[in-house]
């Protein structure tokens, strides 16, 4: 059955449709289940450590945090189908809190990894929240909604490793002991999944006209035995299993990163616990943007190619993705090893946004169940995965080296994704009238037809923004390579800042990384350019008053600080300019001529 009243663009900066509601509590819903399941990952050093972990050990305790979630993804698919996603996301979130504050109590290797066990099923959330965007949004903009909550989702996964341990730093100021405050860290963190499953139940509808049983009482909506049998009607598709593979070369392995990443910095290239949080935090980090652009192409590519054109997309995101985690794995100077993380990580996003802008057209009846399944294959790889990393025979190198092989080999499945042709013409009639609608409801703005090409169209604005986003990302990843001496050059006239000056370091690598990241694809121009700007404004105000003479930033020339200062006010007064996401997405409010193609 089709849902009627499907919006036809995102606007993100409005909660006053049903639309744009879901749209937003699911995927901050989704960002704190992420938290939560991920929030143990930066604190293993100190977790090892008091529980007298060994490698093995570890290893078991991440299969054990993803398997569970694969059964737990496939019953949620099928609730969706069946009660909605409003009711089922909210006891997610209620009973899947339970175990992360509760995990508090381990004192030993099993009642550590029994706890885990637990905490995997809110990794079930990704499910409702592709679901709930999906019954939400028009075929013209579902790849990039998909894309997007998924992706500001999936950036708990990057947060929760630069935030726990500060979490864990602030309780260890307090004067709690290293024991006690990683379990109180883990209950600040289920506490708050606690509350957003009140608000999920309160803020939202199950579709855009209405909830479930309301719509049921209608006639407007199948009653519950008209769904029976919806997950084995899913699972006889091929192309469910084909799009399973994917994802477990894609999603499973960004689980498997999140997991390790910390540690591998720390045991690789010497780096203590923050900082290696830090930069480990920056793979997921990416979620800001990549997923959401994965989706976005996807959306691009099926305006020349119909939905043939988004399975193509996705075998090239997935391909690209095999390739550079193969070059990641051999990087061996910390220098080259982080850029070479953002641009495997990139890829690692995009693939995924690419998966789930494929998935609602498979069986539109039963959306549920194919989330479902094809989500269940993100947590089997990442269980696979498990199993290389945790050999003590195999180095996390050699791991990550064969994993990427094998992610080269897992982009040809998506090629066994194919259409019949009435799917496509009916993808193709729906696409259209999507547009037809989107123009009508637009009437002041008209609408980007094709994707901008390349550099015939490439503006000096343009350039210039792309030049200072690859610059601001190599400042970035300078102090990371220098945290130490960062961190002592924030000291107001000698006076330590303790936790915030190590929060404002962070602050300035996050800025500087993910924030230049974002400009260089030109998305979110003027919020990244906004959080950079205050801190060229504070190096600016040091280069020009010679605070702090002798330290780290006093070698910052004041005429480059102000030069790139300025050069930032004006991206936040004028935007992105015509060769970027911000313009296609139409957030860029610049008035610029049509591109004509």
């Amino acid at each position: 059955m089709d849902i009627k009243n499907k919006a036809t663009s995102i606007n993100l900066f409005s909660l006053k449709t049903r639309q744009m509601r879901a749209f937003h509590m699911s995927w901050f819903a989704f960002f704190l289940c992420f938290f939560a399941w991920f929030g143990i990952a930066p604190l293993m050093a100190v977790v090892r450590e008091e529980l007298d972990l060994t490698k093995q050990q570890i290893g078991n305790t991440i299969i054990a945090s993803v398997a569970i979630t694969i059964f737990a993804r496939l019953i949620i698919g099928w609730l969706c189908d069946r009660i909605g996603p409003r009711i089922t996301y909210t006891w997610l979130l209620l009973i899947g809190s339970l175990p992360v504050m509760a995990i508090g109590l381990s004192n030993d290797y099993m009642s550590f990894m029994l706890f885990r066990l637990g905490i995997g099923v809110i990794g079930a959330s990704f499910v409702i929240t592709q679901y709930h965007t999906s019954v939400m949004f028009a075929p013209n903009v579902v790849g990039t909604a998909n894309a997007t909550s998924a992706g500001w989702g999936n950036l708990g996964g990057g947060v929760t490793q630069m935030v726990m341990p500060l979490v864990f730093g602030a309780f260890i100021w307090v004067g709690f002991t290293d024991a006690s405050s990683w379990r109180l860290a883990m209950v600040v963190a289920g506490g708050v999944c606690f509350l957003t499953g009140l608000a999920y139940y309160f803020f939202t509808t199950d579709f855009p006209n209405g909830n479930i049983k309301e719509l049921r009482e209608k006639g407007e909506y199948d009653p519950p035995e008209k769904v029976k049998g919806a997950f084995w009607k899913a699972a006889s598709d091929y192309r469910v299993w084909a799009l399973f593979v994917v994802y477990a070369a894609c999603f499973g392995i960004e689980l498997t990163i999140n997991n390790i990443a910390a540690i591998y910095y720390m045991d690789e290239f010497g780096l203590g616990i923050k900082t290696a949080g830090l930069v480990a935090g920056l793979f997921g980090l990416m979620n800001i943007f990549a997923r959401t652009t994965g989706g976005f192409i996807s959306d691009r590519f099926v305006m020349k190619g119909g939905l043939k054109g988004r399975v193509k997309w996705l075998f090239i995101a997935l391909l690209i993705e095999g390739v550079a985690l193969i070059f990641f794995s051999q990087m061996k100077v910390l220098a080259l090893a982080i850029p070479m993380m953002i641009i495997f990580s990139l890829f690692v996003q995009m693939s995924e946004g690419a998966t789930y802008s494929v998935v609602p057209f498979i069986n539109k009846k039963y959306i549920g169940s194919v989330a479902g399944i094809v989500g269940a294959g993100g947590n089997a790889g990442a269980v696979a995965a498990g199993f290389l990393v945790r050999s003590e025979s195999t180095t996390y190198q050699q791991a990550l080296l064969i994993l990427g092989f094998a992610v080269c080999g897992a982009a040809f499945f998506s090629l066994l994704v194919r259409f019949r042709p009435e799917q496509e013409t009916d993808a193709k009639e729906k696409f259209d009238a999507a547009m037809v609608r989107r123009k009508a409801e637009r009437v002041d703005r008209k609408p980007v037809h094709e994707l901008i090409p390349g550099l015939a169209h490439l503006r000096p604005m343009d350039a210039l923004r792309i030049y200072l986003g690859v610059a601001l990302v190599v400042k970035g990843v300078y102090f990371i390579m220098n945290m130490k001496t960062l961190e002592s050059a924030l000291n107001l006239g000698g006076a330590e800042l303790a936790q915030g000056q190590e929060m404002i370091a962070w602050s300035v690598v996050f800025a500087h990384v993910i924030g230049g990241s974002a400009l260089v694809f030109g998305i979110a121009t003027r919020v990244a350019a906004a959080a950079n700007a205050i801190i060229l404004a504070g190096a600016t105000v040091v280069s020009l008053t010679g605070a702090w003479e002798g330290s780290f930033l006093a070698n910052v020339d004041f005429q480059l600080s102000a030069f790139t200062f300025f050069t930032l006010v004006l991206f936040i007064w004028r935007g992105a300019g015509p060769l970027s996401v911000d313009h296609l997405l139409r957030l860029d409010s610049e008035t610029e001529p049509e591109v004509i193609l």
